[in-house]
């Protein structure tokens, strides 16, 4: 195999978990492939049990962390494997969702960026989804973002319901956004955003990292939207003592490659390094359309 094969399944008992995943990563040891698993702790123990220690382990709250680092992590993996000789990986991994707890989001659009961003390496990533805790429009994204399918155990096609081209679900309004915003500014430069942003978060309970995080993401979202978006352009701030979201809308399409801001590529030229910079050191980040338009927001501080 040559180039990244992106697989999904879906799997509604802790049987039919094994029946999935078990011959898959049997395969590659039988091979003498690299074989990788980042599942969540009770999905780790099932396949330590069906499979002992052959496997390379890694924990999958800190491999899946956050997107941007996961693609990192991974991407690091994967060439150390390739340039020690590898010719073929395979890797599970439970990707989280808002069933779990997490914001889908930015999980939704790295299921789709994945597809470009391990395109050079020979691997075979397999994504099964619990259907027993996963959402239903969680799964409709699954099926998007994934090009092949395992529709049974040892069945292999590709997926019709993939869609090329796919940047991410609709946006949901934060619950921050029910009250009246702190900083509503239309048009506004990227210094007068950042003065804004100091005046308005002065009061609350931020670290000093944090503090200067929702600064600079301010600061990069707004420069982003005036130099590739669509006018008017408006900014807004809310807080409630402990968290700060940040929001950008303009009446644009917003970036057409899901990397953005996931990756640092050059390759993209509505998103650049200030984007992924973000990613790395924000709370949660999402992008993509809602009822204004092209959003990107921002949450720092307090839980997500």
């Amino acid at each position: 195999m040559t180039g990244f094969f992106h697989e999904t399944a879906f799997y509604g008992s802790d049987d039919d978990f094994l029946a999935l995943v078990v011959p898959f990563l049997e395969g590659g040891l039988r091979a003498g492939e690299a074989v990788l698993v980042a599942c969540t702790e009770r999905n780790t123990g099932l396949l330590r049990g069906a499979l002992g220690e052959d496997v390379m382990y890694l924990p999958g709250a800190d491999q899946y962390a956050r997107p941007s680092d996961s693609i990192a992590t991974y991407r690091d993996l994967f060439r150390e494997h390739t340039e020690a000789g590898a010719r073929q990986m395979r890797v599970v991994g439970d990707v989280p969702h808002s069933g779990t707890g997490a914001s889908w989001d930015w999980w939704a659009r790295y299921e789709a960026a994945a597809n470009q961003a391990y395109a050079e390496f020979p691997v075979w990533g397999l994504c099964p989804y619990d259907t027993r805790t996963t959402p239903a429009d969680v799964l409709a994204d699954v099926v998007r973002t994934h090009p092949n399918i395992a529709s049974a155990p040892g069945t292999h096609q590709v997926n019709p319901g993939f869609r090329e081209g796919f940047t991410g679900t609709k946006q949901v309004a934060d619950e921050l956004e029910r009250c009246q915003p702190l900083v509503d500014l239309v048009d506004a430069t990227a210094g007068a955003v950042r003065e804004a942003v100091g005046a308005a978060i002065g009061a609350c309970s931020l670290s000093e990292d944090n503090a200067h995080d929702v600064v600079y993401a301010a600061s990069e979202i707004v420069t982003n939207g005036l130099t590739h978006g669509v006018a008017p352009v408006r900014f807004r701030l809310w807080a409630d003592g402990s968290r700060v979201l940040v929001s950008v809308s303009d009446r644009g399409c917003g970036p057409s490659d899901p990397r953005a801001g996931l990756m640092p590529t050059t390759e993209t030229r509505s998103a650049g390094l200030g984007l992924w910079i973000l990613h790395r050191t924000c709370d949660y980040v999402s992008m993509g359309q809602d009822v204004d338009g092209f959003t990107v927001r921002v949450s720092v501080g307090g839980q997500t």
